[in-house]
């Protein structure tokens, strides 16, 4: 899970990265406690130069440890608590939170600046054992030159991706493995309740949805309207991705166009939150705290956007203005409490499993 929006293209943005056979930070041969080790799924990314200021500031040398997608990086967190990879965790989100939680995985602290994320995003006051980082939308996105040249109006909502005209059109990914599958999965149960959303799946499996492992594959393989899935000759107009996927073709096209070859369904979108917190048994602490003020911090909350592709949770965080024009937020996404997601993410994957991939 969690294969964060351009994998592909922030590869090379210049991080330090240590392999998942490297040595944990708590070995006596490290670098001791001036190295603060982050532990991520692979699609962490942020600037050169704002890690080195950190550096400089803090006197922490930054060392990331990259653990595949966020639900295998989570679950191997789990598995390591007691002598963790690391001493910060970075890329749970509010879909595998209480999984994190309920397991231990991490221990309290409120960073600076904990006041100053957006109210909406706020959660585990009472304990603080997680901070949230960034947000981002898990939305049906479109390829304009197919619906162009076929003269037909792209879906705006979980209703439409039903209706006949959009058969065989859309691939999405397996809620099983991926992030943004899970998502989809659990907007449709925000958007239909916990009985409508089977009979929704049932509608859209009739209807000729596809269904790949991962966004990997689904977003630069078989969609038709992304730099890759062109490439590749996808034949997917519709494909589960994100909000701020059309940002990313313009900014990393060459020439830029003028407009985003593709667009947002925003009726399908899911909101999803990030967080990071210390882990439980940490080699350094002092480092892991001062890591998640950086994190916090305005200067880290501004670099997001082009690094990540997602949106800062920090109130008065600056967007870049590629964003607003190209992939603004939704303004209605679907949510669900994280004790809702607890509740029923396991249940409903198993059902939706046998649903649709059987």
């Amino acid at each position: 899970m969690h294969i964060k929006t351009f994998t592909a293209v922030v590869v090379g943005l210049g991080l330090v990265t240590l392999s998942a056979c490297g040595s944990s930070p708590n070995d006596k041969d490290s670098a001791g406690s001036r190295t603060v080790t982050l532990v991520s799924h692979d699609s962490w990314a942020a600037s050169k130069s704002v890690i080195a200021d950190f550096e400089k500031s803090s006197g922490y040398k930054v060392r990331v440890l990259e653990d595949g997608d966020a639900g295998r990086a989570v679950n191997k967190a789990i598995l390591t608590k007691d002598n963790p990879q690391g001493d910060v965790f970075f890329g749970v989100d509010n879909t595998l939170l209480s999984r994190a939680l309920d397991n231990g995985l991490f221990q309290p602290y409120e960073p600076k600046g904990a006041d100053l994320v957006l109210p909406q995003y706020r959660v585990d006051e009472a304990k603080h054992r997680v901070t949230p980082i960034d947000s981002g939308d898990i939305c049906v996105n479109y390829d304009k030159k197919y619906f162009a040249d076929h003269k037909l109006a792209p879906p705006a909502s979980f209703d439409d991706l039903i209706k006949p005209r959009y058969r065989n059109l859309l691939v999405t990914e397996n809620a099983a493995t991926s992030s943004p599958g899970l998502g989809f999965l659990l907007g449709t149960g925000a958007k239909y309740g916990d009985k409508g959303w089977q009979d929704y799946w049932k509608k859209l499996k009739a209807n000729g949805v596809k269904v790949v492992d991962g966004w990997e594959q689904a977003y630069n393989q078989e969609f038709s309207g992304s730099a890759g899935g062109r490439k590749a000759k996808g034949d997917r107009p519709l494909v589960v991705s994100y909000a701020s996927s059309p940002p990313a073709e313009v900014i990393y096209a060459d020439p830029r166009p003028k407009t985003a070859p593709t667009g947002v369904a925003q009726g399908t979108c899911f909101r999803q939150v990030e967080y990071a917190g210390l882990l439980s048994n940490a080699g350094n602490t002092e480092g892991g705290k001062a890591f998640l003020d950086f994190l916090l911090s305005e200067k880290f909350q501004e670099d997001m956007p082009l690094n990540m592709f997602v949106y800062p949770v920090r109130e008065a965080a600056q967007v870049p203005p590629e964003f607003t024009e190209y992939g603004p937020q939704a303004k209605n996404p679907e949510t669900m409490a994280p004790d809702r997601i607890a509740a029923n993410r396991d249940q409903w994957v198993k059902s939706w499993t046998s649903l649709v991939l059987r």
